[in-house]
């Protein structure tokens, strides 16, 4: 059986929440149909962006059992699955394949520091304990483990295994993953302080695994077109110029702070964030209000929130 393969904007998606604070499931809804006319690729409900770190296990089971009956076959629904141990995790998915999840995202466990060695023989062994198609998200800055390539291209062996996201600053690190040839997608965050958006494209990178798409899902399903003929890297130039300064916008504060206040002031389903975060306040928020009429979006998405009005 051939791999899943998956191409373009790969969104890290909020998770809205009502005005008493549950998980917003007409929230949800909204935001797949935002995504399925934009262009957008896959969703990952639950990661960073999810604030997956401050919803119970009740909900991480909702948010799975109600939006998997909502997916029509034109955007992949994966699902942040990283428990805090192994069993944690194996549990999570399962429950995500029996529930229909299109795929899971794993990172390292956060807070226990554990050595490359001992989460490269997790990422192996949860992958036996599953059939979904999984990706590696490696996101030292949120959890310290920090994999070589060597160790990602022998991870990537493994049958299960479609997806890689890099989180680092190294692009020999996306080089040399590439050089590999896995049979994976190998995509890169968004951040423009990272700066690994250009070089993974102009590598052969398959797309980026970004969170700006939530505001932005066409532009950004744009940038991240796979560089097959001489078109793309110039839409691709255009449209990443054109995009800095939402792209900077968006790593202005803590993910997923900046990106969901915004969403929530131009009037897309988005409710507050689960404290202690707390929205951007001010000046600040109004700085990507500011981009946005600058870009025009609130035109090209129909935004006309109280908010925009202001500025």
């Amino acid at each position: 059986m051939s791999k899943m393969k998956i191409e373009g904007s790969f969104v890290a998606l909020i998770t809205p929440f009502n005005q008493d604070g549950s998980v917003d499931f007409e929230g949800f809804r909204t935001l797949i149909q935002f995504h399925e006319a934009h262009g957008t690729s896959a969703i990952l409900f639950m990661g960073s962006t999810g604030e997956v770190s401050m919803l119970s296990p009740q909900e991480r089971q909702q948010i799975i059992i109600e939006t998997a009956k909502m997916k029509t076959g034109k955007v992949r629904f994966f699902y942040g699955c990283t428990g805090n141990n192994t069993a944690t995790t194996i549990d999570y998915l399962k429950f995500a394949h029996a529930n229909g999840a299109d795929g899971a995202i794993l990172a390292a466990p956060a807070y226990i520091c554990a050595s490359e060695a001992d989460i490269e023989a997790y990422f192996l062994e949860v992958a036996d304990a599953t059939e979904l198609p999984l990706g590696i998200y490696n996101n030292p800055p949120r959890v310290k483990s920090d994999l070589h390539w060597d160790q990602l291209l022998r991870i990537f062996k493994h049958p299960h295994y479609v997806v890689h996201k890099e989180s680092t600053t190294r692009v020999g690190q996306v080089a040399q993953v590439l050089a590999g040839r896995p049979d994976v997608s190998v995509m890169c965050c968004d951040s423009p302080n990272l700066g690994l958006v250009v070089p993974t494209m102009s590598l052969g990178g398959h797309g980026t695994a970004n969170m700006t798409g939530n505001i932005a899902p066409a532009e950004i399903a744009l940038m991240s077109r796979p560089w097959v003929s001489a078109a793309e890297p110039v839409s691709f130039r255009e449209t990443y110029l054109r995009m800095l300064p939402m792209l900077h916008y968006s790593y202005s504060a803590i993910n997923p702070v900046a990106i969901k206040s915004l969403m929530r002031a131009v009037g897309l389903p988005a409710g507050e964030l689960r404290k202690p975060l707390r929205g951007l306040p001010g000046d600040a928020l109004k700085n990507g209000l500011r981009v946005v009429r600058e870009l025009e979006l609130d035109k090209k998405y129909g935004w006309s929130s109280p908010e925009l009005k202001t500025i």
